[in-house]
């Protein structure tokens, strides 16, 4: 079912009608395949673990023995479910996914407070399962925290409820004490699910409430504090969303932008009709005199996911345009997505896209696709699944496609014919391409990763525009692009990134590609 509306960009098709699970944590894997993942202690989920296998949980409030699937991963060739176990509640926890391709997922609430869990992807008719550690845990409980991975390929855990503090994976140091997270807090907090991007000089941009500091995490200083960002607190329970920006050219530039909020007192006075903010900031935060630039969405906007697309444009997509995070603390749904286009000036940045009808509240996640499409999933405003609900528990998976898949740009769309599996940092290889109308311009090759994405942000998000020579036709009908891998773990660190040939605009359907030291 594919619907369109013919005044506006983009399409909307139905992916799933059930997929048993709400997911609140999605990554998708270099099998092609989506990790779905909600909360343990939720009582009954619509798809049963199966095969016998139960939860038994005698401190489980909803359920002691829990044979319900609370996790699941999606087949995109055949649209098929199949029912993952996890054992320790994730609710409102972290991830990252690590450079040999596992999933990483850390932290939650209860038994999972201070748990690490993995997941192995492996093809799609495989029985990988999670694997929860129990030879090492998280020094703090994190409850609300984020991740990224560093250019060693180790990963920073930061903050949390109560966790002001930093710790990594594999572990190294205990956990260093992180103030900068405390200053930031107010009397709802709104430190939560910082906003977290490793620039390209090996630093870290962390953003919390209405500030930002640049961090040297190997010496844990503070690099540099950039200036506040006006329009009100941007993180949990008052989050917008965060990206960086594609980095090209030189690598040496990083630019980050934050969009979206709730106001200040929402969440302490329970109003889910206070009007959201639908400003954005932008900043170039390897600059030498940074200062945010002021934008405003054309809508308020909380809850909206910022998904880098193939382009170097972003969606925005999904949230709520008042109240706050939080159960049933929102209200209004923002139906239409919006593309940022970060190349047109100021002001003509945003252009308005074709609405959905699902509302996406509170737990929504949307993750770019290796086809160019932006997978919608979950959104459960309650604590347990309701389905009698004004805004109920949403079981039904979408995918948006943006304008570049449109019929009409097929003929410019290419197809990558062959291109090296595993590249190293600095080489230089070769992809081949086939075009159905002849080629005017630079084909792109960009690298987008494949982000954790849970509560609004795409944690470790990351595109990167490599650098490539002019195509060149070759005897057999193809064009040959010359390109050079990132040139270090700054830049793009080690891991599986899906490589998109763009021309004019638009993508072809990526390959994985495995970037290693």
């Amino acid at each position: 079912i594919i619907s369109t509306r013919a005044d506006l960009p983009g399409t909307w098709e139905l992916v799933l009608a059930d997929a048993g699970i709400s997911s609140m944590h999605t990554a998708v894997t270099r099998f092609n395949t989506v990790v779905l993942l909600d909360r343990t202690n939720i009582g009954p989920s619509r798809k049963m673990l199966g095969r016998g296998r139960c939860r038994l949980d005698r401190n489980d409030r909803a359920l002691k023995r829990d044979c319900y699937a609370h996790s699941a991963i999606l087949d995109l060739q055949t649209n098929q479910i199949r029912p993952l176990m996890i054992l320790t509640d994730t609710w409102c926890s972290s991830g990252q996914i690590l450079a040999d391709g596992t999933v990483l997922q850390t932290g939650g609430d209860l038994d999972g407070y201070k748990k690490i869990r993995k997941f192995s992807p492996c093809e799609a008719n495989g029985l990988c399962d999670w694997v929860e550690l129990d030879d090492v845990e998280l020094v703090n409980g994190r409850w609300y925290g984020t991740d990224q991975i560093l250019p060693d390929g180790s990963v920073i855990i930061l903050g949390g409820k109560g966790a002001n503090t930093v710790e990594y994976y594999p572990p190294r140091n205990g956990a260093v004490s992180f103030p900068f997270l405390a200053d930031v807090e107010d009397k709802q907090m709104d430190n939560l699910y910082p906003y977290v991007h490793l620039l390209p000089n090996g630093h870290l941009f962390i953003f919390a409430n209405d500030k930002a500091v640049m961090y040297d995490y190997e010496t844990n200083k503070i690099a540099r504090e950039y200036p506040p960002l006006d329009g009100g607190p941007r993180n949990y329970p008052s989050a917008g969303s965060s990206a960086m920006l594609a980095l090209e050219g030189d690598f040496a530039t990083a630019v980050i932008v934050v969009c979206g909020g709730a106001q200040f007192g929402a969440f302490i006075q329970r109003s889910t009709d206070t009007p959201a903010h639908g400003s954005c900031g932008r900043i170039i935060a390897t600059s030498a005199d940074p200062t945010w630039e002021m934008e405003d969405m054309p809508f308020g906007r909380i809850m909206g996911d910022m998904v880098m697309l193939p382009t170097g444009d972003v969606l925005i997509i999904n949230g709520a345009q008042a109240g706050t995070q939080g159960f049933e603390m929102a209200s209004n749904p923002c139906l239409f997505p919006v593309l940022y286009r970060p190349t047109q000036p100021a002001g003509l940045r945003f252009m308005t896209l074709n609405p959905g009808t699902i509302p996406r509240m509170y737990h929504s996640t949307a993750n770019l696709l290796p086809d160019g499409r932006v997978l919608i999933a979950g959104s459960n405003p309650h604590y347990f699944y309701k389905f009698n609900a004004e805004f109920p528990t949403e079981l039904r998976i979408e995918a948006f496609s943006p304008e570049y898949l449109s019929s009409d740009r097929a003929n410019l769309r290419p197809v990558i014919e062959e291109i090296p599996e595993t590249v190293r940092y600095g080489e230089a290889f070769d992809v081949f391409v086939t075009v159905p109308l002849p080629v005017v311009g630079i084909l792109e090759v960009n690298l987008g990763n494949a982000p954790f994405a849970t509560h609004s942000f795409q944690q470790g998000q990351r595109l990167v525009k490599i650098t490539v020579t002019p195509s060149v036709p070759d005897a057999n009908g193809r064009y040959r692009v010359g390109c050079t891998a990132p040139p270090n773990g700054a830049v793009a660190p080690p891991g599986y990134y899906m490589a998109f040939v763009v021309n004019q605009g638009v993508p072809s359907v990526a390959r994985w590609v495995h970037l290693i030291a």
